[in-house]
């Protein structure tokens, strides 16, 4: 079982307030930028990341904040001391039996977007990564989806919002309230049911273990291994003769 964390109500309500305000403001800045009116363009690798300083980076420093106005730091409001090597282990275990039903899951959502005649698609991260060739900015934009977006909302969903409606009585609203924020801000309905369920295994890692370390690696791990197969994916298909 989780341990009780008593998160104030209004210092919740600040940290949310200022995480909605990083990202407003990280939206209008990008707006900002030129071309950004052309919807037809792909986004720029700068839209990119002044969104993720914005949005991952604010949210991080206000949950540093948050455990400060708490009196606690990240280790012992997150449980990081807890079995951490084992922690980390159950983890990577977890993401590797849930890869095979994510992909599946997300196969079938693609098909069944096409049937209904809806355009599936392709997420504005991995529309960006598939026309950056400079290793300085693939490298910039791995360390974002492969360890900040993570640590950030990790620390966010499971970490914060998670026990705080749990803790208030409510559970099952607290799993489902959380997995499917945690799903829509993805902004890609074809994925929004594998990643509404790894949400929820992300939840149960929490639980089962009393620390985030946890869910932190099954989330780390998921992105690395979707960002190597998709540069797989991307030069085999590049090899291929065209198709008429």
């Amino acid at each position: 079982m989780l341990s009780e964390r008593n998160w104030k109500f209004d210092s919740l309500l600040r940290l949310l307030m200022g995480i909605l305000l990083c990202f407003s403001g990280g939206a209008l800045l990008v707006m900002l930028l030129p071309g950004s009116a052309d919807s037809k363009t792909t986004p720029s690798i700068a839209r990119i990341f002044i969104s993720a300083i914005c949005f991952h980076g604010g949210m991080l420093a206000l949950i540093w904040k948050f455990l400060r106005e708490h009196q606690t730091g990240w280790q012992r409001g997150f449980g990081l001391n807890h079995s951490p090597s084992k922690t980390i282990g159950l983890g990577l275990l977890g993401i590797l039996l849930f890869l095979p039903i994510g992909w599946g899951l997300q196969v079938l959502g693609i098909k069944l977007m096409t049937r209904l005649g809806l355009d599936p698609s392709m997420q504005t991260l991995l529309l960006v990564l598939k026309d950056t060739d400079s290793p300085i900015q693939l490298t910039g934009l791995a360390i974002i989806i492969i360890f900040i977006a993570p640590i950030a909302e990790e620390s966010l969903f499971r970490g914060v919002l998670y026990p705080a409606i749990k803790q208030a009585g409510y559970p099952r609203l607290a799993l489902w309230i959380t997995s499917g924020l945690f799903a829509a801000i993805h902004l890609n309905l074809a994925a929004f049911v594998p990643l509404l369920l790894l949400a929820v295994l992300l939840v149960w890692l929490y639980e089962k273990t009393d620390n985030l370390l946890a869910p932190i690696a099954a989330h780390v791990a998921f992105n690395a291994i979707n960002f190597g197969l998709f540069f797989i994916a991307k030069d085999f298909a590049e090899k291929l003769p065209a198709q008429s």
